[in-house]
Order: C-alpha cells, then structure tokens, then sequence
C-alpha cells in the first residue's frame, strides 16, 4: 500500500507506506455546559474537528548512510508542510482525497541493515471529510422540476452551482435553483449570454466570470438572501424557474464527500 501526495506516489519517492489506522470519522467537538445543581451536563450537540492520519514509511536499504540522506532530502522537500494543504490520495481508496499538510517533525530511525530508514508520518486535515477524486457532475438545460442523484459519499455535500443565462437589472427579473426546499434565488442582477454566475456553496460566496473562467464581478449581490443549499446522498429534486429572464443551463459539482 502507498500513497499519492500532491500528484507524487510515494513508491516513486523510494517509500514502502501502510496506513496504521483509519478513523471512522475525525475527531468530534462536543458542546456541553455544567448546570448547579444538576448532575451531569447540558448537551449542545457537537460538530467535527480535524482529522489526523498516521502513515507507517520505510526505505529500502542504500548502498550508504549517505544515499539514505539524500533520500530523506528529497521527501523533505516533496512533504513540505510550509507550501500548504495538498491532495493525500492512499493506494486502498483510491476514489477520495483529503487535504493535508506533515503535522509534526519526521524523525527517521536508521537500521543497521545496509543503511535502511522506518519513520511515521502524521498527516494533519483541517476540513476532516475525504472528497470524491472523479466528482458527479449535473447538468440541467430546462425549467422545472428535475431529479438528480448523488451515488458517491456518505454525507450531504456542498455543491458548486455554474448558472448561465440572460438577466437584466430589475427586481422582478430572476431566476431561482431550488434544491430539496432550499431557494438560491438570483434576483436584480446583469449577467449576459457569455457570462456565468458560479455560487459556491462551501466557501458562502458568488461570482460572475466569462467564458475564459476570468472573474469579472462579485455575485453576492445578485443573491436575495445567503442561501446555501446542500446535495443529500440518493435523490434530489432541484426546481428551476425564470421571470423576465433566459435560463440557458445550469450546472452542479456535487462535491460528494465521506465523513
């Protein structure tokens, strides 16, 4: 078993890797509060913290203490945890990443057989869920009600919605996406035909951008209020409506993901 670090395999670095363990899901943040008088604790609920990997390595025996280094040298470089969160993809499932950055120092222990190395890596993920590596895509091309289904993942997801069409400032022009319930309505906006406004429902924000994927704009004020909808698992039902508008075509990343 190995791993694939931002688009580099762990065999190619000279690695034997194996997952120690796997959580089930990462850690938790449990709200509570102690009440006088009353044992135990009020429950607030909890949400997920971050999530920690931890990763087995070793390197086959070098001719050298010396060639040991120079392969230590190389993945210092290749895991650099100052060059940010990249994508962490294990060889046992290979349909999901998660972001992740070296969380603590890597001390190699070196063994006395022909100047082989073992070390742990500790791999921290501030967003705790794996996303899908080859994401469901939707696209809508009418009005009306529609029905797409999310097969991967295990957790509602945070879709990125790519609206096309033609809106011209007024309040009772619009276009409205309604996902299980949930309106994003676009109301009191310009876009034309070459534009798209894309709305990201994880990050809580909207832009316009043109047909080279330039941004143009902020969206946000072209939204009525700051609603963000989720994908569930299984069937959704998104309506799509117009008034004084064109509605050209409609396109969701489901951004699918597992707890």
């Amino acid at each position: 078993m190995g791993f694939t670090y931002d688009d580099t395999t762990s065999a190619s670095m000279g690695l034997k890797a194996h997952l120690t363990s796997w959580q089930v899901c990462g850690g938790l943040r449990n709200y509570t509060a102690s009440i006088p008088g009353k044992s135990g604790v009020a429950d607030f609920g909890a949400d997920f913290d971050y999530r920690e990997i931890n990763v087995s390595c070793s390197i086959l025996p070098k001719r050298s203490f010396a060639s040991l280094v120079s392969v230590l040298d190389d993945i210092s470089l290749w895991l650099d945890p100052t060059a940010g969160l990249k994508q962490l993809v294990f060889d046992d499932v290979p349909d999901r990443y998660f972001m992740a950055r070296l969380y603590e120092r890597v001390d190699c222990e070196r063994l006395l057989v022909r100047s082989a190395g073992s070390f742990d890596l500790k791999f921290f993920c501030p967003d705790p869920f794996a996303y899908a590596v080859d994401d469901e895509e939707f696209t809508i091309s009418s009005t009306g009600s529609h029905t797409v289904k999310r097969d991967k993942g295990n957790i509602e997801s945070h879709p990125v919605y790519r609206i096309k069409g033609v809106i011209t400032s007024g309040v009772s022009n619009y276009i409205t996406i309604t996902t299980n319930g949930s309106e994003l309505k676009i109301v009191n906006a310009t876009l034309a035909a070459t534009e798209t406004l894309v709305v990201d429902t994880d990050m809580m924000t909207a832009w316009v951008e043109d047909s080279n994927g330039d941004v143009l704009r902020n969206g946000l004020p072209y939204l009525s209020e700051l609603n963000f909808s989720t994908l569930s698992v299984g069937n959704n039902t998104v309506t799509v409506a117009a008034n004084n508008a064109t509605f050209t075509r409609l396109s969701i990343e489901a951004r699918s993901r597992w707890r």
